[in-house]
């Protein structure tokens, strides 16, 4: 592992090196040379984690009332899409599109790879420009933070450009995960409903796992069309006067262990955003205890049992 550490710390210092050549080359080098006959990117993001948002600055060539649209392009495979085409509040000629990928929410039907982003004008002879991302997307601080990740389907969409600044889209097809939908404590059980992404498990079950000790669970279908599963309290109150941390893990016959957690969505700190209250339960045959449902920084999720003294 201590070997492990410089070569990692060697690969994101060199990583940041050719980033920053990079730049430079695309600012002092390809740019000049291509002004006029490529659109300029402006702003270019993944805000949901499924939709690519452009705003682009035209070449003055280019008429507002041209009908345009966004091309997806990667080895002889073709999409395309709507764009925008109008003048600026400054005078010039810019560009809007906001482009859905993903088949299963009736966006472009990509496949794994990277695909060059293009624009395609149709007023009178038929032309196509490339669109030119001069600036990488930059991480916003705040509560909140991009996504990295369909929310709907686990895919991944991460916006990158060409060594001469042609902008890309590389789409990740998604991991198989469960991510928990919903969490209801009672004075007697806790019941945890999820969903399983990027997969559908065959004869599932669940098993709760603390340090040394290791619970299976049945999982069932509910009418909504998620997994659910009902912690059994009466056998996970703490054998020490210490709380004990109980992992949740899905296993089936046909995707590999997952433990369950919330990690598809925007927010920077899961635990405090996403949190609950703790619950006093007298498990049948145990002593009282107090359960806290809650999610680790990366995400996953657990329950807590800790045992109830009297100052609790």
């Amino acid at each position: 592992m201590k070997r492990r550490r410089p070569l990692r710390a060697l690969r994101r210092r060199t990583g940041r090196q050719i980033t920053r050549v990079r730049s430079v080359l695309l600012r002092r080098v390809f740019l000049p040379r291509r002004e006029g006959r490529a659109a300029v990117l402006r702003y270019a993001a993944v805000l949901d984690g499924q939709t690519v948002n452009l705003h682009a600055r035209l070449p003055r060539r280019v008429r507002p009332d041209e009908g345009a649209r966004i091309e997806l392009r990667r080895r002889g495979r073709r999409f395309t899409t709507d764009a925008r085409v109008y003048t600026d509040h400054d005078g010039g000629v810019a560009m809007d599109a906001a482009v859905l990928l993903g088949q299963d929410v009736h966006g472009l039907p990509l496949t794994p790879g990277r695909w060059k982003i293009r624009l395609r004008l149709s007023q009178g002879l038929r032309r196509t420009l490339p669109l030119l991302l001069v600036d990488l997307p930059v991480p916003y601080g705040g509560p909140t933070r991009p996504m990295e990740a369909s929310a709907a389907t686990g895919a991944r969409y991460r916006l990158g450009r060409s060594v001469t600044g042609n902008a890309r889209v590389t789409f990740s097809p998604s991991q198989p995960s469960a991510e928990v939908v919903r969490v209801q404590v009672s004075h007697s059980h806790v019941e945890v409903a999820f969903r399983v992404v990027g997969g559908e498990p065959e004869a599932p079950w669940a098993e709760f796992v603390a340090s040394g000790r290791r619970l299976e669970a049945d999982v069932e279908r509910t009418a909504e069309g998620l997994w659910q599963v009902t912690a059994p309290l009466h056998l996970m109150a703490p054998r020490r006067d210490r709380a004990e941390q109980w992992d949740l893990v899905l296993c089936s016959d046909n995707l590999r262990d997952m433990r369950l957690g919330r990690r598809l969505h925007d927010v920077r700190n899961p635990g405090r955003v996403f949190a609950y209250r703790q619950t006093a339960v007298t498990p049948a045959g145990r002593p009282p205890m107090l359960v806290l449902p809650r999610y680790t920084p990366a995400g996953n999720f657990r329950i807590q049992c800790s045992p109830m003294t009297e100052a609790a």
